[in-house]
């Protein structure tokens, strides 16, 4: 058996790894996150995480794929609920918005967008980044078509709707996750409800 195979048959499963890269930007930020401290929390070595990876870039964006997938899998189920469809917008506001500043989650996303500044779909990370994207925009597209059916919201365009929201959301969330003074979440959370209640409520023009 080759050097590389055997290396293949011992190495951690993908999502250890992936977990472990989490972690370590949760502990310590993006700072903590090298291919050398990495290959330690998981026993293997960087050489071997290369051969992986390739690159920390498609590190980064691996991590962040499997970190999505997990909060795509709590969106789907609260979505899927049977609250009101307002209860499950705000469901949805509470998960999309960070926890505090160095969210490793948020902290991550500003990373991997910073790295590529530019995203051109055409290129294969930049596709990866906008299918993340836009999960979350389809979400919240059919939840807000859902109460606009239902009549709990007013007549809106559900698109344009989602297009300012999450610009509001994104705008908010950034000064959360890096700790600008008088965002915090309980005021953010705030301000973001206070808004749905001014633009969705049914009867108004």
């Amino acid at each position: 058996m080759s050097p590389s195979a055997r290396s293949r048959k011992h190495a951690p499963p993908r999502e250890d790894v992936l977990a472990a890269a989490m972690a370590m930007v949760a502990d310590g930020g993006l700072d903590r996150l090298t291919m050398a401290a990495l290959g330690r929390a998981v026993g293997m070595s960087s050489g071997h995480l290369l051969y992986y990876f390739k690159t920390k870039d498609e590190l980064l964006l691996q991590t962040l794929e499997w970190s999505e997938g997990r909060l795509g899998e709590e969106r789907r189920a609260l979505l899927s609920g049977p609250s009101s469809v307002r209860e499950r917008l705000d469901a949805y506001v509470d998960l999309y918005v960070p926890e505090g500043p160095r969210d490793p989650h948020w902290t991550l996303w500003m990373e991997v967008w910073n790295r590529s500044p530019y995203t051109d779909p055409a290129v294969e990370a930049g596709r990866r980044q906008v299918a993340i994207e836009s999960a979350w925009h389809r979400d919240l597209v059919a939840l807000l078509a859902e109460g606009v059916s239902r009549g709990e919201f007013r007549a809106l365009d559900p698109e344009r709707f989602a297009i300012r929201l999450r610009a509001l959301l994104d705008g908010l969330s950034v000064h959360v996750a890096v700790g600008l003074p008088g965002s915090n979440r309980a005021e953010v959370l705030t301000h973001v409800r206070e808004f749905l209640d001014e633009s969705l409520a049914a009867g108004k023009p």
